[in-house]
């Protein structure tokens, strides 16, 4: 009997803790379940922040993208070479725009003709410049016409040097300005706020001004394309003066061949390369050949005939002795002129040192970026990567800088002057 009482209270006590033991298990697979949950949507809530913050990261990219299209199609719309009764609210309206952007922004302009340079790049103080677009003018007109730039400090030293001459040297006539490319007008106006005429405009107002005789002085190195379009626009308002005359560019008359050249040519190429020696710290011409040192000038070129007068002014070179002195054109015309041609020639010649300057009567876009810039397709970049050269240096100055030619501008309009 005791035995049985006692194996009845075994059997119920192992059932009690078989029955506790079943619940633990439970009670484990239950919090086991909530921790696994709460660790799920931890990770769901931080997958989505991640989520949200790549959203928003990529909509603050889209957003700043877009601000910056516009502007650069508010850009594009004013890099256009005619004149509209809208294009002065375009360039206000352009100009509005990018100083709205943030600096990021302003990275991420690039359109047809767009980029952070047109407005962000630093190219002097346009505050020393003088549009002369003035008034009160006068019965005695001389209207400097350029082709223009964009770079203010060559603005100043360049085509206002030639200005300024002119004006002290005929103190009776009123001096203005007139600039043929529209782009770079606007430009000018819309990163600046300097009002520059064109053509059409400084021949309107020398007209409401009641300028009775008018003369036209062009920067122009020659006579190319720039110039005829130039007398085209002069020719539609001649009959508005007693007198109409147009001096000579820079170089003078173009004439027929490569053997040709003229008084001009000779006194431009003796000033330029003068100039150009003496910056380069020799005494003279002859004194950097015998250090095995080069002078690269470097024009624009052209597929006008005028462009004969590149290959004239190498001939004018060489009848001066200038042996290490050789003449190039950023579009290769004359073909003799491009830069392959001339690296090939200058190595040939054995000079071992390059200068490179612009045959152009400002320093602007071409001398800064296709001669001296850093691109691998500059002139500069190209001469050192020919690895022909111990050394290859720029000097970015214009020829209108230059007294003695601006002294040959102020002979050409006494030229016309005395017709």
């Amino acid at each position: 009997m005791k035995k049985r009482v006692v194996a009845l209270f075994m059997a119920t006590l192992m059932g009690a803790f078989v029955v506790t033991g079943c619940g633990s298990k439970e009670e484990t697979a239950t919090v086991s379940t909530v921790e696994e949950s709460s660790e799920t949507t931890d990770s769901e809530s931080k997958q989505n922040e991640t989520e949200a913050v790549v959203a928003d990261t990529e909509s603050e990219t889209d957003a700043d993208q877009k601000a910056a299209d516009e502007v650069a199609d508010l850009i594009d719309a004013i890099y256009v070479q005619e004149r509209t009764d809208g294009t002065d609210q375009q360039c206000a309206d352009a100009k509005t725009a990018w100083d709205a952007l943030t600096d990021a922004q302003k990275e991420l302009v690039e359109g047809e003709n767009a980029d952070p340079d047109y407005f962000g790049r630093d190219t002097g103080d346009a505050s020393l410049d003088d549009a002369r677009n003035q008034d009160e003018i006068g019965e005695n007109e001389i209207l400097v016409v350029s082709f223009g730039t964009s770079f203010n400090d060559s603005r100043v030293a360049d085509i206002k040097g030639i200005e300024d001459a002119l004006q002290e040297a005929y103190p009776d006539w009123s001096v203005r300005r007139a600039f043929t490319a529209q782009i770079i007008i606007n430009h000018v106006q819309a990163r600046d706020g300097e009002c520059i005429d064109n053509m059409e405009q400084a021949m309107e107002r020398a007209v409401s001004n009641g300028v009775k005789n008018l003369v036209i002085q062009p920067t122009h190195l020659m006579h190319g394309a720039e110039y005829d379009e130039m007398q085209e626009t002069v020719d539609a308002y001649k009959d508005k003066f007693e007198s109409v005359k147009v001096a000579e560019p820079l170089l003078g008359e173009v004439g027929t061949d490569a053997t040709v050249i003229n008084d001009d040519k000779k006194a431009v190429a003796e000033i330029l390369t003068a100039d150009a020696v003496k910056e380069a710290g020799y005494e003279s011409i002859e004194a950097a050949k015998a250090e095995g040192t080069a002078f690269v000038f470097m024009g624009h070129g052209t597929s006008h005939a005028a462009k004969v007068s590149y290959s004239q002014m190498q001939t004018q070179m060489s009848e001066l002795g200038y042996d290490n002195v050789f003449i190039g054109t950023v579009e290769g015309e004359p073909e003799e002129t491009s830069c392959e041609a001339v690296i090939e020639a200058v190595s040939a010649a054995g000079y071992k040192n390059v200068v490179l300057r612009p045959l152009m009567v400002v320093a602007g876009d071409h001398a800064n970026n296709d001669m001296a810039g850093e691109d691998e397709d500059s002139w500069l970049s190209m001469f050192e990567a020919s690895g022909n050269f111990e050394s290859v240096a720029t000097q970015i100055y214009g020829l209108g800088r230059i007294e003695g030619v601006q002294q040959i501008y102020v002979a050409h309009t006494a030229d016309a002057i005395n017709q």
